[in-house]
């Protein structure tokens, strides 16, 4: 432990952990720097700006005593159903805690909770690497306090929990979750025993809410590789209780010698490769569903062998059942994903064959601000092993993106509107609100993305002025 010691110190030469020093004493409490801070320092791994601050005795009193020396006039924030209190210093959240002991019942995730020593609130934490704590008090500040080996668990890479893993899952399913992004986050492996626990246990995940399965998803997805926690999820049996939709991809079916790729590891491979170029969760979350409509669209053809017709647009709507489900934004960020997964072919259609320009302005027009979004899971789709086919593809792609950005620059389409609206139908024929309106706005529409004529007013009411006539509207 001595070759961390001035890593340590170092890394609490701030003021805030001596105005905490100071205040611990002031009280005589035994006071400690724990969680994702000293974890983070150990592995050199950037220190968040959150700090928990665990003291053996009221941590909220601890809160308030800090707060006097930082700013006597400003409030402390006190959440007294959980006996915690909140302090922002600067750029940094530090949350106070008193040591505590858990214990739990079976139908729910919520303990019961009493004041403890400092090692009921190590017993308390979920992974050895977490149990790691720094005394804050001047006669042995800095001291890096390791109860049950997390400064080895560390070196070695490896998430195993305090106590019997059977214990620490049952009582908080979350756990099970965490253990599975802690690893896919700092690239570690979690201890066999500790697999099999979750395996064991994986029926208790039914207890949590939607939204903190969601919370732990969504930190997966935004990990470097997120592939290796759905691995892990699929293989502890976490997957098919949080999204099935996925487990039906999994695996390959033969018919009459012909085979189809494992669209479940297809979808992985495409989750890292846009993971490389997107830090945007929901884009991430397109690139995880965009396939799941091929499971229920699955059939082979004895003439073209496996297909997955209209797979996008079934997969669309999956999605939405999804979100529902995990209590995901079922606003405009539903709406994107949704899109995102109906167009995700469009561009692969269109670098296949001959790129019209009548394609590419319906491209534009449909996927509006969404265009290079789609492009990239596009790119990202391809994980073909043929060298010789990848360079193609990407090729390919590349030249999508020069006529798009071509067409985009001489035919303003993206989201435009076209000219003619039907305040100038109705005025020019003198007709009230009717489905005509939206025939002749349609039909200019398409002439506009066909090419037939160009996005301009006076083509548009030539148009215009021909087709009222051709479905019976006087020109007056």
């Amino acid at each position: 432990m001595k070759s961390y010691s001035k890593k340590i110190l170092n890394s609490l030469n701030l003021d805030i952990f001596k105005i905490i020093s100071d205040a611990s004493d002031d009280l005589k409490i035994d006071t400690y720097v724990v969680g994702g801070f000293v974890r983070d320092l150990i592995i050199n791994k950037s220190v968040k700006k959150d700090i928990d601050i665990m003291c053996v005795g009221s941590g909220i009193d601890l809160a308030k005593a800090v707060q006097e020396k930082i700013n006597p006039k400003a409030k402390v924030s006190i959440f007294k159903r959980y006996g915690t209190a909140m302090v922002t210093f600067n750029d940094y959240q530090v949350e106070f805690v008193g040591s505590r002991k858990e214990s739990y019942s079976n139908d729910s995730r919520n303990p019961s909770v009493e004041a403890g020593d400092f090692m009921d609130d190590m017993l308390r934490r979920d992974f050895t690497i977490n149990t790691l704590a720094i005394r804050l008090n001047k006669n042995k500040f800095g001291e890096l306090v390791d109860t049950f080996g997390g400064l080895q668990d560390l070196e070695k890479k490896i998430i195993i929990t305090p106590s019997e893993p059977n214990k620490t899952f049952s009582d908080d399913p979350l756990r099970m979750l965490r253990a599975i992004r802690f690893a896919c986050q700092l690239g570690f492996n979690i201890d066999q025993k500790t697999k099999d626990s979750i395996v064991e246990n994986s029926s208790r995940l039914n207890i949590l809410s939607p939204e903190r399965i969601a919370d732990e998803i969504n930190k997966i997805l935004m990990c470097k590789n997120p592939s290796t926690g759905f691995k892990n999820l699929e293989k502890m049996e976490l997957l098919k209780i949080i999204i099935p939709e996925l487990i039906d991809l999994k695996g390959v079916e033969e018919v009459e010698g012909q085979t189809h790729k494992d669209n479940f590891y297809h979808t992985l491979e495409v989750v890292d490769n846009i993971s490389k170029n997107t830090n945007n969760l929901w884009l991430r979350w397109a690139a995880l569903l965009h396939d799941i409509g091929k499971a229920p669209t699955k059939k082979f053809d004895k003439t073209i062998g496996w297909t997955f017709h209209g797979h996008e647009y079934i997969g669309s709507k999956m999605v939405k059942n999804i979100f529902k489900r995990l209590s995901l934004p079922l606003n405009e960020t539903l709406k994107y994903v949704q899109k995102i997964v109906m167009m995700s072919s469009r561009p692969i259609i269109i670098s296949e064959d001959i790129v019209t320009d009548s394609a590419v302005r319906r491209l534009i027009y449909d996927s509006g601000d969404s265009m290079d979004d789609l492009l990239t899971l596009c790119e990202a789709d391809i994980t073909t092993k043929n060298l010789k086919k990848s360079l193609k593809y990407q090729n390919n792609f590349k030249i999508v993106r020069n006529k798009i950005k071509a067409v985009e620059e001489r035919d303003s389409i993206r989201n435009f509107q076209p000219p003619i609206t039907g305040e100038i139908i109705m005025d020019h024929f003198k007709i009230s609100p009717c489905k005509e309106i939206g025939i002749i706005k349609e039909k200019i529409k398409n002439a506009i993305l066909d090419g037939e004529i160009l996005n301009d007013y006076d083509q548009a009411f030539d148009l215009m002025l021909k087709i009222g006539e051709s479905i019976g509207l006087k020109d007056e």
